[in-house]
């Protein structure tokens, strides 16, 4: 995996927002961009083909944990990563799960050490911590990893926001400095 670096081509003077190019080994992405969304590696009704040819989609977000669940990130690794498994020749964002955190709030328990999960499939537990869900996205070969997240419903108190936003930026560092991730770019 090669380190990310995104080009700055326009920043706007009243809201601060930027346009720019976002340079992965996958290719270069003009931002901002529409990205279609293959929750189990694939965008549902669209060929690899068909996201190229007409769509000429630049990115695939790809969902951690439903592909975690089902065929497995070692699978997927072993099969040459996300990539090769999707047909996908272009860039993939792989998300952390955290959507998941919020929309399976009945099957999951969060802590400071990360978030366990009961499948929606069959009720088997798993646990996924911030160094474990990078791991993951490495052996997807995503180009784009998320770290671990907690997204929260709304309305929600302040105190809420501010004790979740702080036990993200928690996991984000915890992932960052793990001494596992020899392959995590730095």
């Amino acid at each position: 995996m090669s380190a990310l670096r995104f080009e700055v081509e326009a920043t706007c003077a009243q809201t601060g927002a930027r346009a720019g190019l976002l340079h992965t080994s996958h290719g270069t992405i003009e931002t901002p961009v529409f990205m279609p969304v293959g929750t189990h590696g694939t965008v549902k009704g669209l060929t690899p083909r068909d996201l190229e040819r007409d769509v000429d989609a630049a990115i695939i977000l790809a969902n951690t944990y439903h592909l975690f669940l089902r065929p497995g990130h070692k699978l997927i690794e072993n099969l040459g990563g996300l990539h090769r498994f999707m047909a996908w020749p272009r860039a993939i964002l792989t998300d952390s799960g955290g959507f998941q955190v919020f929309s399976l709030d009945t099957l999951r328990t969060v802590s400071e050490e990360g978030v366990l999960f009961r499948s929606h499939l069959n009720g088997d537990s798993h646990f996924f911590t911030p160094e474990g869900i990078v791991d993951i996205q490495l052996a997807f070969g995503s180009d784009i990893i998320m770290p671990l997240d907690e997204c929260l419903p709304y309305p929600v108190t302040p105190d809420i926001a501010a004790e979740s936003t702080n036990r993200t930026i928690r996991w984000v560092r915890a992932a960052y400095s793990s001494a596992r991730h020899g392959r995590f770019p730095r």
